[in-house]
């Protein structure tokens, strides 16, 4: 049991290092799923998946080959272990693989590839659901019993890094977004002769009577603006 409680805060310490490196995320994530691969006993091969708004999962990071292999399976088929801790159940358990039922279409192609043994457990953080972390073994077809604990940690912090990454993404949008809208602004000012206050609800009435986004109206009307720049210009 301490040998045990040992490993778990070294890979912690390990995968805190590679979270907090200055790496790119596909860099942070491929390090978690190495050294996920590295500390969790019994497992040969790991990889990171994200889910898309339009329902779609996506492998980001992977150990090897036959991870992109075997997630690619489950996407294709929209079932197995994968797809059932995006989308219904947060860990999922798969022990004796030959024998398993609950995929019919995926666990007879993934048994011909290998696998004896897997653990899918969901990324996410208190707002939405960010992905997967997939652990695959071909060595054993039993799981150890330190394993999932072990898994629970890199799953958090893949979820981290994911969840640091989408949220800086969001505010490069937000960021664009008001730049662009300070723009269409100043141009609407500009062609009708009209203060900040008027030229911003003006934007507001037409993003609201066309049903489209703020931010898409103003691109619109700075887009407008270039084109006419260009055309007098040539």
């Amino acid at each position: 049991m301490f040998q045990a409680s040992t490993d778990i805060a070294r890979a912690l310490t390990d995968a805190a290092k590679a979270i907090n490196s200055p790496r790119s995320e596909a860099e942070t994530l491929f390090a978690i799923a190495l050294e996920a691969k590295r500390s969790v006993p019994g497992f040969d091969h790991v990889g990171i998946s994200i889910s898309h708004r339009n329902g779609t999962i996506e492998t980001v990071a992977s150990t090897d080959d036959l991870v992109g292999e075997l997630d690619d399976l489950q996407y294709g088929l929209m079932e197995g272990p994968c797809v059932d801790s995006v989308h219904s159940a947060p860990v999922v358990i798969v022990e004796h693989a030959r024998h398993e039922q609950r995929w019919p279409r995926f666990i007879p192609e993934a048994v011909k590839r290998g696998l004896q043994a897997q653990l899918a457990l969901r990324l996410f953080t208190e707002e939405e659901t960010l992905g997967s972390i997939n652990m695959y073994s071909t060595s054993a077809e039993t799981i150890d019993p330190d394993a999932l604990e072990m898994a629970e940690l890199f799953a958090t912090h893949a979820a981290i890094a994911l969840g640091r990454a989408r949220y800086e993404h969001q505010l490069n949008e937000a960021l664009g977004s008001r730049k662009t809208i300070g723009q269409a602004i100043g141009l609407i000012m500009e062609h009708y002769q009209i203060d900040e206050d008027r030229a911003f609800h003006f934007l507001v009435r037409v993003s609201r009577s066309s049903n489209i986004k703020l931010r898409d109206v103003a691109q619109e009307v700075v887009d407008n603006a270039n084109d006419k720049f260009r055309i007098a210009r040539d």
